[in-house]
């Protein structure tokens, strides 16, 4: 019989705590990995609310320790992070070197691949990126994320003498923020929140209430929230030829009057995962520290206790503890 180990389990929109999970075995090419810490992020509670059709174990934030990995022994005993998308190397996206969009992609803990809210999980050891010896787990557990905002940079040319806009700074939007200040932008985030204005002026970031927000004053602005609400502040807040990019989980239609986008010839970006070794690097080199994010640990056994945490509004990082 195969052993078990404890998931957080996902079908037909049910979360539950499971203890009868067998622990996965490595395919060609995989790694079988120990999780030391995962974060619960929008999009696994969007995916709890029916935001995609999935089956298995949530979770794609994570850092773990390689544990087996037979067609690369070196990378046993190794502190990893791992990127999320699974691809084929074959089809036309990946021959053009697009492989997040690969036709026959798996997602980590997202389609058709289960995640890292368990105590062990699988990945290709050609998604592993090691961990450096300076970066502590609850640094290396942002990674995933710190990635998807650092692509904003990848995608679009930020000037310092410009400044910019974040609408929505929570879990995704505080760490776009802090990456923009390192342009030496000027960087502005929204928020209703005392106690969040606190910490994005700490970051070098200056808060607005969505009222403070100026009209047509910014040449970028970043939508984080994937509401309706904020993807008309954004609108409104751009310059005419300005650039809106879309970084949320929008887990319903939004509607959006096209005219604006037409008459202001404004540019919509959509940005999604990014590079994980810019992201290390950053945390290596200390330019960016997020633990003060996280306001939330809990034993993976307490996995639903951890999910209505991270649902309340405004609330950051909540992390799991496999094994603890």
């Amino acid at each position: 019989m195969s052993p078990s180990m404890h998931a957080l389990w996902l079908e037909d929109g049910h979360l539950q705590v499971r203890a009868d999970v067998p622990v996965p075995t490595p395919g060609p090419g995989e790694a079988l990995i120990r999780v030391r810490l995962a974060g619960i992020c929008g999009t696994d509670l969007e995916m709890v609310r029916g935001y995609y059709p999935f089956t298995g174990i949530l979770g794609h934030e994570f850092v773990g320790q390689v544990v087996a990995a037979p067609d690369a022994p070196a990378w046993e005993g190794r502190r990893v992070v791992g990127e999320i998308n699974i691809t084929c190397g074959q089809c036309r996206f990946c021959r053009r070197g697009l492989e997040r969009h690969c036709e026959n992609r798996t997602v980590l803990g997202i389609l058709g691949h289960h995640g890292a809210f368990a105590d062990y999980v699988t990945l290709p050891v050609r998604n592993l990126h090691a961990v450096p010896d300076a970066v502590p787990d609850e640094m290396a557990v942002f990674t995933e994320p710190l990635a998807a905002a650092v692509e904003v940079l990848e995608q679009v040319h930020v000037r310092p003498s410009q400044p910019v806009l974040v609408v929505g700074t929570g879990r995704l939007g505080h760490l776009i923020a802090r990456v923009l200040t390192l342009t030496g932008a000027e960087v502005h985030g929204v928020t209703r929140r005392a106690e969040n204005a606190t910490r994005l002026r700490a970051a070098g970031v200056r808060p607005l209430t969505p009222d403070q927000v100026p009209t047509a004053a910014y040449p970028l602005v970043v939508e984080a929230t994937g509401s309706p609400h904020g993807l008309d502040l954004a609108r409104q807040a751009v310059e005419p030829t300005g650039r809106i990019v879309l970084k949320s989980t929008y887990a319903h239609p939004q509607p959006l009057n096209l005219s604006p986008v037409v008459v202001n010839e404004l540019t919509l970006v959509g940005s999604r995962c990014g590079p994980f070794a810019p992201a290390l690097r950053l945390l290596e080199r200390h330019r960016l520290d997020p633990r003060d994010l996280i306001e939330g640990r809990y034993p993976l056994t307490r996995g639903l206790e951890a999910f209505a945490h991270a649902a309340r509004p405004g609330a950051l990082k909540v992390l799991l503890v496999p094994g603890d």
